[in-house]
Formats: C-alpha cells, sequence, structure tokens
C-alpha cells in the first residue's frame, strides 16, 4: 500500500527543518494488525517519499516491510511479490501508484483506494472507499477484502428464489 494519500489524509506539515508531522488513523492501524494479519496477509508499504515518521508507525505497527524513496513502486513491487506472494491486493490513491494496480489488477489480483483518490484510481479499482484517506479507508478496505463474497451462481439461486416468491 501507498502511505501519503492512502494512509494520510496526504497532508505533509513541514517545519523549517523538513518534515514535522502526518496524521495515521487509528482505525487503519487496527486493520493491519487485527483484520490482515489475522486473515494471513502481509502489510507492505511502498512510497515514493522518505520519512522517519512513517518508519516510526510502521515500526509501532510491526510491519516489516517498508520501502520508502521508491519512485518505481512497480519494481519494488515486482520484486516482493515474486519473492514472498502468490495473490497481491494494492491500496493507493494517485497516478504513481496506476504502475503498481494495472499489473495487479491484470493478474487478478484486487485493487482498492480512498474516496478522495484521483479519477483515474477510482476508474480501476475494485473497490473505492466512502472514507477519505487517513479517516479509515484503510480499514473499510481491509474489511470489505476480508469479508466473504458471493459467488455468482449463490446471488442468481437468491434472485431466482426471491422471484418464485
Amino acid at each position: 500500500m501507498d502511505v501519503d494519500g492512502s494512509l494520510t489524509d496526504g497532508k505533509i506539515y513541514m517545519g523549517s527543518d523538513g518534515e514535522l508531522a502526518k496524521a495515521f488513523s487509528i482505525k487503519d492501524g487496527y486493520a493491519m494488525n487485527y483484520i490482515l494479519k489475522p486473515a494471513n496477509i502481509l502489510p507492505v508499504i511502498i512510497t515514493a517519499r522518505s520519512s522517519s515518521i512513517v518508519q516510526n508507525r510502521c515500526d509501532e505497527l510491526g510491519i516489516k516491510d517498508v520501502f520508502q524513496g521508491a519512485l518505481n513502486k512497480y519494481e519494488v513491487l515486482s520484486k516482493v511479490c515474486s519473492e514472498h506472494f502468490e495473490q497481491c491486493a494494492y491500496f493507493g490513491d494517485d497516478i504513481i501508484d496506476l504502475k503498481c494496480m494495472l499489473p495487479i489488477k491484470e493478474a487478478g489480483g484486487i485493487v482498492g483506494c480512498p474516496a478522495d483518490a484521483v479519477q483515474e484510481i477510482k476508474s480501476i479499482a475494485d473497490y473505492i472507499c466512502v472514507n477519505k484517506a487517513g479517516d479509515g479507508a484503510l480499514r473499510e478496505f481491509a474489511e470489505w477484502l476480508v469479508k466473504p463474497k458471493i459467488d455468482e451462481s449463490m446471488l442468481q439461486q437468491r434472485i431466482e428464489k426471491a422471484v418464485t416468491y
């Protein structure tokens, strides 16, 4: 997943010595530790910016796979997936995330985004959150991701039952 604009509201608070603060949702942190990890979904951070604030948050959440300063996110994603994963989902918000999201979607993976993602991301997303970035959007996506889905045949049976009734 991306960070700025996906896990945060996309604002960077800068002082004379550089970045001062980012706001993270406690709901998203909960999702990583108590929804994703128990479902055997390993959170991986791939972000174009580098920030000690992001590293501190990842350390706090026990996220080991943190790739900062990744201007070519797809290259990092490809390496991580080839070493660790058979399936992949991606959560992003902006044009730079397209290079990861499109191949994941084409390979049968799932892509999601916060409500305030750019239109190009929304147009390919399997799930567009109601919540904005930094306001629990990842939690919403994680809950949707692990929730059992109704398959098409089950849906057709329910429709036929309703029509018969």
